[in-house]
């Protein structure tokens, strides 16, 4: 928290007529967030876009009604990260509820098989001899996986969210929302939320056809199915546009009431958090992480089936289980964050002279925390990052992120397209992306990705910058305003949690856990004492009694402490004044 920032207030020309009846400092919030009126406020599942828009759902609900009627073996087949984890728990729920009777999932170990449908995780997938594979969270890059399944006999649905090569598989089915001609807006669905929309589909049409009728069942509530999709939605950190926002806030509003899976309920015990008060950001926060580190670690299907059972006592020790590998992870990041910042001063770089595009490798680094490695790597230099990590047979596995500005998955195509043979395989988003290399490529790699991201951003793209909603009235610095903004999100991925930034007199410091400053500041003013917290701060630059004035970007936060509610200021940025 202690290197140049340039904080910079979100541009907010005119407030719409219909936002002026709401309080002003929300009105500007939403203003500067593109909202025009009442009706985009709405978070009713009534709001929620039409699932016949998505090219390709007829055709998957065709074969899995084709499925049901025969009772035929359905495999799901996910990915190993949080959206990939509540993508198969709640294909596997609804299918369940359903009534297809031989239904399984499986998750590629990402040590041994890597990501998405490959021939061999087909070929471990064909021991148990499905009739039919649903993909979730992956499957739009698996031109060979889909080829040998089909080769086997065995029928392949792709449910993805992640961008097309220049190739689709040769699927029976492609539900994607940035497939090409699809014509359903929310592009930013995630890999959950492209799934939830399939098996809504799907019991619309066994509705229609009077499959619950014959049964004599209702059809199910898909509704129960939203703690999952609100999950996954906030973990895998995509726009939080109309259509997310509704999925985020109707699963939150399930969590809130306990209405949630007992494993997701604890999670949130296990991190100390309480449903009926939880946000967005506690779902990214403190569920995903620990969701995260059994496929960081060792296997997602620990993860999966925290989230699957309905035993509350046996969903309580998975997430102490769980609890305790985020521990294990997190110790391996932060020997690795050592490790490649030891790296980066031996070779004697400063940040004027670091690479634009900054490519790092150490045999020591862990496959399954490279990513937040480059996460914390692209925040500390704020350039993209790409983080490698040993891979088979000569081989190594890297992790990119990246800044605005440059669009990962976009660069590394164009690395592939000029230099032929150089990465094995690639895939991702703008922000985040993982490719293969040859190890004896590395160096050839880092030249390469330098240049491309030199060719595309200028050196002011890496001044780092902090939007805000711009400064408080001092009259503003209440709990009812906190609770208000925290009411009014849910918050996220290009919908962010409104910040705004000021100077205050310092009038205490002292350092809380092991790197966290909590001080109480004086707002200049009316001289009103405020408690605030940043965390992870410079312990060598923090506490310093020497500094009486500070600029700040915070947010206003509820602090509730042994029954007692307060507002808090959370610290996103400080530095002297």
């Amino acid at each position: 928290m202690t290197d140049s920032v340039q904080i910079v207030e979100r541009p907010v020309s005119d407030i719409p007529q219909e936002l002026q009846r709401l309080h002003p400092v929300l009105a500007r919030i939403y203003a500067g967030r593109g909202l025009k009126s009442d009706a985009e406020l709405s978070r009713g599942l009534d709001k929620l876009l039409p699932d016949a828009q998505l090219k390709g759902v007829d055709a998957a609900v065709d074969r899995l009604v084709e499925a049901l009627e025969q009772q035929q073996s359905v495999l799901i087949l996910g990915d190993f990260d949080c959206d990939g984890a509540t993508s198969t728990a709640t294909t596997y729920l609804a299918l369940s509820q359903f009534g297809f009777q031989t239904v399984s999932y499986l998750v590629p170990n990402r040590f041994e098989f890597g990501y998405g449908l490959s021939p061999e995780i087909v070929a471990v997938a064909a021991q148990r001899q499905p009739q039919l594979i649903i993909t979730v969270d992956n499957g739009i890059s698996s031109i060979e996986g889909v080829a040998a399944a089909k080769a086997l006999g065995i029928d392949v649905i792709v449910t993805d969210h992640h961008l097309p090569g220049d190739q689709l598989p040769d699927a029976c089915a492609i539900v994607n929302p940035n497939q090409p001609e699809c014509d359903f807006v929310a592009k930013s669905t995630c890999g959950v939320g492209v799934v939830f929309y399939v098996m809504i589909a799907l019991r619309r049409r066994l509705q229609q056809s009077g499959y619950f009728e014959r049964l004599g069942t209702k059809p199910p509530n898909l509704g129960e199915l939203l703690d999952l999709v609100a999950l996954g939605t906030v973990a895998d950190v995509v726009p939080l546009e109309a259509n997310n926002r509704t999925l985020v806030y109707q699963g939150l509003e399930r969590i809130r009431r306990r209405r949630a899976r007992p494993g997701l309920l604890a999670l949130l015990e296990v991190a100390g958090r309480q449903p009926e008060r939880i946000s967005a950001s506690d779902l990214g926060f403190a569920v995903a992480p620990r969701l995260n580190a059994a496929g960081r670690l060792d296997d997602m299907s620990l993860g999966i089936e925290c989230l699957l059972t309905n035993d509350p006592e046996r969903a309580l020790e998975l997430a102490r289980e769980l609890d305790q590998m985020n521990r294990d992870r997190r110790g391996i990041e932060q020997q690795m964050q050592r490790d490649a910042l030891e790296a980066l001063d031996q070779i004697g770089l400063d940040e004027s002279e670091m690479p634009t595009g900054l490519a790092i490798f150490d045999a020591n680094f862990h496959q399954g925390v490279i990513g937040i490695l480059a996460s914390r790597l692209k925040e500390r230099f704020h350039r993209p990052v790409i983080v490698f990590a040993p891979g088979d047979e000569g081989e190594i596995k890297g992790s990119a992120r990246s800044i605005s500005g440059f669009h990962i998955r976009d660069g590394l195509d164009a690395i592939a397209a000029k230099n032929p043979g150089l990465i094995a395989k690639f895939g991702g988003h703008a922000m985040a992306a993982g490719l293969t290399i040859k190890a004896k490529d590395f160096e050839r790699f880092c030249t390469l990705f330098d240049q491309q991201v030199q060719q595309v951003m200028a050196p002011e793209d890496l001044q780092r910058s902090m939007l805000t909603d711009g400064q408080l009235n001092p009259r503003d610095f209440t709990l009812d305003l906190a609770q208000l903004l925290r009411d009014a999100g849910p918050w996220g991925h290009q919908f962010p949690e409104p910040s705004f930034h000021g100077e205050f007199r310092l009038l205490q410091q002292r350092i809380v856990g092991q790197r966290h400053l909590k001080v109480v500041l004086q707002e200049p003013q009316t001289g009103l004492a405020l408690d605030a917290i940043a965390f992870n701060v410079d312990t060598e630059v923090w506490p310093n009694t020497d500094i009486q004035r500070v600029q700040l970007v915070y947010k206003l936060d509820v602090n509730e402490f042994r029954g007692q509610r307060n507002l808090q200021l959370m610290v996103d940025w400080l530095e002297p004044a």
